[in-house]
């Protein structure tokens, strides 16, 4: 009977886990979402430069949080290679999807960048040995599939450089989840790994920004500003949500970004989706759903 007991009381902790993961992680889109907007309505600055005063906002509010709770911010030594890794990969991430963001159109770029949850799946794979059953893999391809729906991306009329680099920016993204799966699992604090990622971004982009710095308007300064803080959520949430549940059964509401970003483009830009777009939506909607219901009774019958 005890052990039976035990059984629910780990089932029913797995699936909180798991609830506040995909809530963490649909935050963390819509984080992103406003990201991104703020970018494309800063106008023609350089993509380090935006870069730059996006990492700098969280980087201030990490240190803010760490400072006001008190908490240790050594790191331990057998930690140091994967705090690197997680900001090697973030801030090349981040620095290759401002730069496809500036240079392709914005479908493009966000296609680009939305293969960073489809490579954090194959990565979770590779380094974390996390196995995957054949409905989720289904679940993860029909997302993908229906975001193409919604996108449309015109690869034929992209400039071969600026995709690459997108396509780049979307594997590094994803690989860099994984060291942030890894560090939670070693009782890192999320805000810890924000501040460390977000310090090394400034850091590296700083000698960039001295000898290129483009003159800025105060509503430009604003705008970033805004769009800094708004990364800052997504950051502090994406940590989260990979710190309670694996990529493979999260990952995909990720994709709900791009309904996050049809709902600001109405709003903002006065764009209305095509059918197309909408057949994308149920499609994702439905992959989403499907995963949520199959990950919930696969693990209740655990």
């Amino acid at each position: 009977m005890g052990t039976g007991n035990e059984y629910q009381q780990n089932n029913k902790k797995m699936m909180n886990q798991k609830y506040k993961g995909i809530i963490f992680i649909v935050l963390s889109a819509f984080f992103f979402a406003l990201t991104n907007t703020f970018v494309r309505l800063s106008g023609d600055l350089p993509s380090v430069q935006k870069s730059f005063f996006r990492n700098f906002v969280a980087a201030l509010i990490a240190i803010t949080i760490l400072l006001k709770d008190k908490d240790d911010i050594s790191i331990k030594k057998e930690h140091l290679k994967y705090f690197l890794l997680r900001a090697i990969l973030g801030t090349i991430g981040v620095l290759c999807n401002f730069y496809a963001i500036d240079h392709l159109v914005m479908a493009d770029a966000t296609m680009l960048n939305k293969m960073s949850p489809f490579f954090a799946i194959i990565f979770s794979w590779i380094l974390l040995k996390e196995k995957l059953k054949p409905l989720q893999t289904i679940a993860i391809i029909g997302a993908f599939i229906g975001s193409l729906f919604i996108i449309k991306p015109t690869f034929q009329n992209a400039e071969i450089i600026p995709s690459l680099i997108g396509f780049m920016g979307g594997l590094t993204s994803g690989a860099g989840f994984c060291f942030i799966r890894i560090l939670g699992n070693r009782g890192v604090k999320g805000v810890l790994i924000v501040f460390f990622f977000s310090s090394f971004s400034c850091i590296t982009t700083l000698p960039y920004i001295v000898t290129h710095y483009a003159p800025m308007t105060l509503k430009q300064i604003f705008i970033l500003m805004m769009a800094g803080t708004a990364a800052a959520g997504g950051q502090f949430s994406m940590t989260k949500a990979y710190f309670y549940a694996p990529a493979k059964e999260i990952s995909v509401y990720d994709y709900s970004q791009i309904i996050f970003a049809a709902i600001i483009g109405f709003v903002i830009f006065n764009q209305i989706p095509d059918k197309y777009s909408w057949l994308g939506y149920a499609i994702i909607l439905s992959m989403a759903i499907m995963m949520f219901i199959y990950t919930d009774k696969d693990t209740s019958q655990q």
